[in-house]
């Protein structure tokens, strides 16, 4: 699969890509796109979360599922979206929730790259999705790669922050090594989504549990902030 990981997280991910579920899966995604379907993110920002969180810098990791699968939404990173785009209704539920833990006002967008940029790594199980199709691409080889990418995060001795909303969060990190050994924080709870958000994502507080683990050790704080865009 042709793909360049950034040297951050090459050390971790470059054996993956060269494995034989990996090497089917850059087959098919491009057998697919050859077929006229039409793939979200577009090549180019599929690995926008690695990117803009370099391995050294996690502070935070948020598993969501799969990109959005509507025209302009997905770029990469898990529930944001471009500026300019609709903000979904699992991140405004985020917004709420974030409004009533930390007291910041919902922003007027969906892009999340300033969490990003601060050790937040927002990362899908699987990294592209067929328009319109929700989960067409999960099962296919992704799985691998972003396991591995979770585990290169909880291998470390810096003390991290899992953020595992909804049964398909919980269930991939069951399968990481070191989650359990008590030196990171994992905090569970359910999805965002208006299906189940009020049955226990409201009011968990992940936002300033957070702060509060990475401040006592040593790893400052997130803003979780957004910042009007330009």
């Amino acid at each position: 699969m042709s793909t360049n990981v950034p040297r951050s997280w090459a050390s971790a991910l470059t054996p993956v890509l060269e494995t034989r579920p990996l090497r089917a899966l850059g087959g098919w995604l491009k057998s697919e796109e050859a077929a006229g379907k039409v793939v979200y993110p577009p090549r180019g920002s599929r690995l926008a979360a690695l990117e803009m969180t370099p391995l050294d810098n996690v502070r935070v990791v948020i598993l969501g599922q799969d990109p959005y699968h509507g025209p302009g939404q997905a770029h990469g990173l898990a529930f944001s979206v471009l500026p300019g785009v609709r903000i979904p209704p699992s991140l405004v539920n985020i917004y709420k929730e974030l409004e009533s833990d930390l007291g910041i006002p919902r922003a007027g967008h969906g892009n999340l790259e300033n969490w990003a940029r601060q050790g937040v790594l927002l990362l899908n199980n699987a990294l592209t999705v067929e328009a319109g199709r929700a989960g067409s691409h999960q099962m296919k080889g992704w799985e691998d790669f972003t396991d591995a990418a979770v585990a290169a995060v909880a291998a470390r001795n810096d003390p991290t922050v899992f953020i595992l909303w909804g049964s398909h969060a919980q269930k991939k990190a069951a399968r990481i090594p070191g989650l359990g050994d008590g030196r990171h924080l994992v905090l569970r709870s359910p999805h965002p989504s208006p299906l189940s958000a009020h049955g226990g994502f409201f009011g968990s507080r992940p936002f300033s549990k957070a702060n509060a683990f990475l401040k006592e050790h040593g790893r400052g704080e997130i803003d979780w902030s957004l910042p009007a865009l330009p």
